[in-house]
């Protein structure tokens, strides 16, 4: 477990926290709430699709922070 996988669906990047044989649980790469998805709905993450995820993340979290 733990790599990253896109929910083709949905079209969420999320880090694969459990497995059984047609479903797997993902989690959002900055924490939050699992969700299920169908193992036909996966399909790998490249590098640049990664890097754009956790950038946007960390904008939506850093637009939650006061100065």
């Amino acid at each position: 477990m733990g790599g990253t996988a896109r929910d083709t669906v949905r079209n969420k990047v999320g880090r694969v926290m459990d497995r059984t044989h047609t479903r797997y649980w993902l989690r959002p790469l900055g924490g939050g709430i699992e969700w299920d998805v169908p193992a036909a709905d996966l399909r790998p993450v490249t590098a640049s699709e990664l890097l754009s995820t956790a950038v946007t993340e960390a904008n939506e979290r850093s637009k939650g922070a006061t100065a």
